[in-house]
């Protein structure tokens, strides 16, 4: 579980494609295969991000890659197919465990490579994109605000 479900979305965005897969809780950066300004062009893709991307918003569904003439999507686990739209919350608060390293109450949230959330390092020179509302818990889980303007 990436998510837990005390989470307040105050904005999400359902109008990029995601074309590899991926687990709810990271952040997802802009694909360079370009933008549409279209509701469904599916040039307007996001992908797991590298240090030097910019950040797009913090990935509400799983991705994943299955075989659908042998199963069905679970839609209750909020699973999405690989090449679908996802669900990205841009302004908000999750609990999440997609964390690298140890967080401190307060301080900017930032990216590392893969999309885990982080604190910042010096070694670190990925953009802002929230403030820790808590450190880890027993369990690997921490609050934090999203808000990627």
């Amino acid at each position: 579980m990436a998510l837990r479900p005390d989470r307040n979305e105050h904005l999400t965005d359902l109008s990029f494609f995601m074309n590899e897969t991926a687990e709810r809780g990271i952040l997802v950066g802009f694909s360079t295969q370009g933008s549409g300004a279209a509701m469904d062009d599916s040039s307007a893709a996001v992908k797991v991000p590298g240090i030097t991307d910019k950040p797009c918003g913090l990935l509400l569904n799983d991705v994943v890659n299955l075989d659908l003439t042998r199963q069905h999507i679970n839609f209750h686990k909020d699973e999405v197919q690989k090449g679908n739209k996802v669900l990205l919350l841009r302004r908000g608060t999750v609990v999440t465990d997609q964390i690298s390293g140890a967080v401190t109450m307060g301080e900017r949230a930032h990216f590392v490579a893969g999309g885990l959330l982080c604190s910042k390092t010096a070694s670190e020179t990925s953009q802002h994109v929230g403030r820790w509302l808590s450190k880890k818990d027993a369990d690997g889980f921490a609050k934090v605000e999203i808000n990627i303007v």
